[in-house]
């Protein structure tokens, strides 16, 4: 082989070369996202789910954010269960499908209601915590939580407590503390503040329980009466005595998040865990967060893949112990 040959073959594969590192680079640059990403609840309207993600989708448009489409769908069903086998079984690799969850992916999974968990998908992160607050109807013979409690001790069957399966729990430390079997609780499975406000207007409930961001427009409104919330202090702007103030030392949160579907490529990931810390920063999210009484908390990467861990340990403890 002649010199010029060899030179001839050095440059057709370096070019060649060239060529490649040039399309593997356009596709790392490939703009995304560049259609609509639908936004799913995993539950009904007035959902925590629901009102959770519309606050996030609300956000990234308004300040501009994300400017492609953000359709929202609500998929109820098994306190999100349903959704995430979909997610799983159905959009396993796909970058423009993101839904909300909760601990409810924890209790679900921990309880047997559904085969999987936060290790099953793709975690982007945390957003933010909220309380647990019990509400009932203004005409309601209950004035406080020891009422409450009271009236389930002396007779289970007759208050009706209108819960999602994963916030019987919290009602469940409220009754233990009273003295009270939590095992006794009548409870109706309303999987969402939409499902258990129509349910107390109608009388199908005595009583309901979820996180504040779902009932605070009608108790502020005088709509429904908090008995009580599950916080460590009172929260500003919200009419109702901290369950400690009334005797009952329980306090309990809820965190809620955002995560895709198993197999999300790393660039749908980068992009929407950037696109969050941006908008949790933004006026307009911190204007939700103070109207829906919620804290923000965002967590990403391997913080918040030990939080899960950690998390879903204590769950599975306090659930052994039930």
């Amino acid at each position: 082989m002649t010199i010029k040959t060899i030179l001839r073959a050095l440059l057709a594969a370096s070019l060649l070369v060239s060529a490649g590192q040039a399309v593997a680079s356009t596709a790392r640059a490939a703009p995304y996202p560049v259609g609509p990403v639908t936004m799913t609840a995993g539950a009904g309207p007035g959902s925590g789910f629901d009102l959770t993600i519309r606050s996030v989708v609300e956000a990234l448009q308004s300040e501009h954010i994300v400017n492609v489409p953000l359709p929202v769908q609500n998929r109820p069903g098994g306190s999100g269960a349903d959704f995430l086998a979909t997610m799983i079984e159905q959009h396993r690799g796909a970058d423009d499908q993101v839904s909300v969850t909760s601990l409810a992916m924890m209790t679900n999974e921990l309880s047997g209601n559904s085969p999987y968990g936060f290790a099953d998908v793709t975690m982007i992160a945390r957003l933010m915590t909220e309380y647990f607050v019990v509400v009932t109807r203004p005409d309601s013979p209950f004035a406080n939580l020891n009422d409450l409690m009271a009236a389930i001790t002396a007779d289970p069957v007759g208050v009706a407590v209108g819960a999602a399966h994963d916030d019987e729990a919290p009602f469940d430390l409220l009754v233990s503390q009273a003295g009270g079997d939590p095992a006794s609780v009548h409870y109706v499975n309303r999987e969402g503040g939409g499902e258990q406000i129509a349910a107390l207007a109608d009388g199908a409930v005595d009583v309901a329980i979820g996180g504040v961001s779902e009932f605070v427009d009608r108790v502020t409104s005088g709509e429904l009466r908090a008995l009580g919330v599950l916080a460590e202090n009172p929260l500003p702007g919200l009419a109702a005595p901290t369950a400690r103030e009334q005797g009952l030392d329980v306090t309990l949160s809820n965190w809620r998040g955002l995560y895709g579907p198993p197999g999300m490529p790393s660039y749908a990931v980068d992009y929407w865990q950037q696109a969050l810390a941006k908008m949790v920063e933004s006026p307009t999210w911190k204007q939700i967060a103070d109207r829906s009484r919620f804290t923000t908390t965002f967590m990403v990467g391997d913080e918040f893949q030990t939080f899960l861990a950690e998390t879903r340990a204590d769950v599975e403890a306090a659930l052994r112990a039930r």
